[in-house]
């Protein structure tokens, strides 16, 4: 009996090796991997991963993926031709032909893709999806985000409902943010424009121009309140 079933049970192995993993698996566990489970669990041969890094159960990495020792793998979490950084927490998220720093938190159900550069310590949370896009160090996206052809800079902060609308119809188009700028909830930034340094775009705004560096774009109109306006209102639905 071989150490490792000692260590947990002599059916550790049965669910992998039903899907031939059992020496692929145990060649991690003896690099310091940690499984919390076996099911569902798929790995490459040419995958690496570092030691102290925690893998769940229904886990796919492929391809010539690298995860950092340290890091965290959800269940349900897909890594294809990816790189993560050390201390890295994946949480039911997917991620194919792209890089992640060191001590970022991706997820739950995020979508990053096709070539896409994201930081150390960033935090890309709730139904974010990021292709082809770069986001510096300590910038967050933290829910519900769009960010297509973008390069943004540190420390950024990217809010609930914004998207980068990349295509006019024809062809795709790039935008750039700068360091330390803010995007607010709900805004477009409809490419190519850029924003600089520390420039602050309110929620809600649909940005079509260059912001300059320290500058606040407000691009929305001032709500307009009609008294008995709305000659559909019934009176007695309410009561």
């Amino acid at each position: 009996m071989r150490r490792y079933e000692k260590l947990i049970g002599e059916n550790i192995f049965q669910e992998c090796e039903q899907d031939g993993m059992r020496n692929v698996i145990e060649k991690h566990m003896r690099n310091g991997v940690i499984f919390k489970g076996f099911r569902g669990v798929t790995i490459s041969e040419e995958a690496k991963i570092g030691s102290g890094t925690v893998i769940e159960e229904y886990v796919i990495i492929g391809g010539n993926s690298v995860i950092g020792g340290g890091s965290f793998i959800s269940s349900f979490s897909r890594i294809e031709n990816s790189e993560i950084g050390e201390g890295t927490r994946v949480v039911s998220s997917n991620i194919s032909d792209s890089s992640i720093g060191s001590f970022a938190t991706v997820g739950p159900y995020a979508h990053i893709h096709t070539s896409s550069k994201i930081g150390d310590e960033t935090r890309i949370g709730n139904f974010v999806e990021i292709k082809n896009s770069v986001l510096g160090n300590g910038s967050k996206a933290a829910h519900l985000a769009y960010i297509g052809d973008t390069d943004i800079g540190k420390k950024c902060n990217i809010g609930c409902g914004v998207i980068f609308v990349n295509y006019n119809g024809k062809e795709k188009r790039r935008s750039k943010v700068g360091n330390g700028a803010f995007i607010g909830s709900n805004s477009n930034v409809i490419a190519p424009v850029v924003v600089e340094d520390g420039a602050y775009l309110a929620a809600g705004s649909t940005l079509t121009v260059d912001l300059p560096k320290g500058s606040l774009c407000i691009a929305r109109s001032r709500e307009t309140v009609k008294e008995n306006g709305n000659k559909y209102y019934d009176k007695g639905y309410t009561k």
